[in-house]
C-alpha cells in the first residue's frame, strides 16, 4: 500500500511538472496524435473490439482472482505469493495502460488521442511494464533462497526485506517512467503526428519529433538496456544456481519435485522477455510496422493473460485456494 501511495505520489508530481510545462509556452503546441490502431479496415473493427474485450476482461478477472485467492488464504501469506500477488496488481495496471483507450477508439470510430492522453498513457505504460520486469527479477532471487538455502530461507526473506524488494523495486520503475515521460516533455512535433500503433509507444513518439532527438534516443537505449540486461542477468544467475542444487538432488522424486515447484516462474519469465524481446528486434530489423504491432500486442496483452493461468494450473496451492473462494 505505501508502494502505491508512492507511485501516486511521484505520478502527480510528474503531471504538475507536465501541466507547468504546457502553460508554460516554450515547446510547439501540439493538441493530438493519430493512434493507427492494429488495422484500418472498417470491417475489422467489431471483431477487434469483441477479441481485445475478452481479452481484457479474462486478463483483469483472472488477476483479481489471484491477488483475492492470496489474500483471503493464510496459507498463502508467504513471500512468494506477497510478490505474485503484486505481479498480479501490475499485470491489470499493465494492460489497463493502452486496451480501454484501444476500445473506445474503435467504439467511437476515432483514431484520436490527445497529446496529454499520450504523454500519461506512456508513462504508465513504461511504469507497470518495468515493474512487471523487476518483479519477475525478485521472484527468482526468492525461488534462489528457497532452493538453495532452504533453511535460512524464512529469516533472509523476512517480511521487512520483502518489502525492501518491493520497495526498491517501485523507486527504479518510477525513477525510469519519469526520466522518459521528462524527456519528451522537451521535445518538439510538427505536422507529421501518425503512430503505427495502438498505443503511445515511447520509441514511436520520439521518432514523431521534429527537434533533435540525440539526447532523447541515448538515454532511452542505456536506459533500456541496463532495466533489461540488469534484471534479465539476475535471473540466469539465481536459476544457474538453482538447477545446479537441483541435479545435486539424489532421488529422481526430490527433483521432479523441486523442478515442478518452480517451474511456473521461469515460463512466465520466459513469455515477457522473448515477446519483450520480439518488440525490440522486430523494430530495429525492419520497417514494417506489422510485425513490431503483433510482437507487442504478445507483449502487452497475451503475457498479462496468460500468467493467472501459468501459475494456477501449475500450483496446487493456488488452485485450492481458488477453490476456496468461488465455494
Amino acid at each position: 500500500m505505501n508502494c502505491l501511495w508512492l507511485s501516486l505520489h511521484c505520478s502527480f508530481l510528474f503531471f504538475s511538472t507536465f501541466i507547468s510545462y504546457m502553460e508554460s509556452g516554450n515547446q510547439t503546441r501540439v493538441s493530438e496524435f493519430i493512434l493507427l490502431g492494429l488495422s484500418e479496415e472498417a470491417e475489422l473493427q467489431p471483431l477487434l473490439f469483441g477479441l481485445f474485450l475478452s481479452m481484457y476482461l479474462v486478463t483483469f478477472t483472472g488477476n483479481l482472482f489471484i491477488i483475492l485467492a492470496i489474500i483471503t488464504d493464510s496459507h498463502l501469506h508467504t513471500p512468494m505469493y506477497f510478490f505474485l500477488s503484486n505481479l498480479s496488481f501490475a499485470d491489470i495496471c499493465f494492460i489497463s495502460s493502452t486496451i480501454p483507450k484501444m476500445l473506445l477508439n474503435i467504439q467511437m470510430q476515432s483514431e484520436v488521442i490527445t497529446y496529454e492522453g499520450c504523454i500519461t498513457q506512456m508513462y504508465f505504460f513504461m511504469l507497470f511494464g518495468g515493474l512487471d520486469n523487476f518483479l519477475l527479477t525478485v521472484m527468482a532471487y526468492d525461488w534462489f533462497v528457497a532452493i538453495c538455502h532452504p533453511l535460512h530461507y524464512m529469516v533472509i526473506m523476512n517480511p521487512k526485506f520483502c518489502g525492501l524488494l518491493l520497495l526498491t523495486s517501485w523507486l527504479l520503475t518510477i525513477l525510469y517512467s519519469l526520466l522518459h515521460g521528462l524527456m519528451v516533455l522537451r521535445l518538439s512535433f510538427c505536422t507529421e503526428l501518425e503512430i503505427p500503433h495502438f498505443f503511445c509507444e515511447l520509441n514511436q513518439v520520439v521518432q514523431l519529433a521534429c527537434s533533435d532527438t540525440f539526447l532523447n534516443d541515448l538515454v532511452m537505449y542505456f536506459t533500456t538496456g541496463l532495466e533489461g540486461v540488469i534484471p534479465l542477468t539476475g535471473i540466469l544467475f539465481s536459476y544457474t544456481k538453482i538447477v545446479s542444487s537441483i541435479l545435486r538432488i539424489s532421488s529422481a522424486g526430490g527433483k521432479y519435485k523441486a523442478f515442478t515447484t518452480c517451474g511456473s516462474h521461469p515460463s512466465v519469465v520466459s513469455l515477457f522477455y522473448g515477446t519483450a524481446l520480439g518488440v525490440y528486434l522486430s523494430s530495429a530489423a525492419t520497417q514494417n510496422s506489422g510485425g513490431r504491432t503483433l510482437a507487442s500486442v504478445m507483449y502487452t496483452v497475451a503475457t498479462p493473460m496468460l500468467n493467472p493461468f501459468i501459475y494456477s494450473l501449475r500450483n496446487k496451492d493456488i488452485k485450492q485456494a481458488l477453490r476456496n473462494l468461488f465455494s
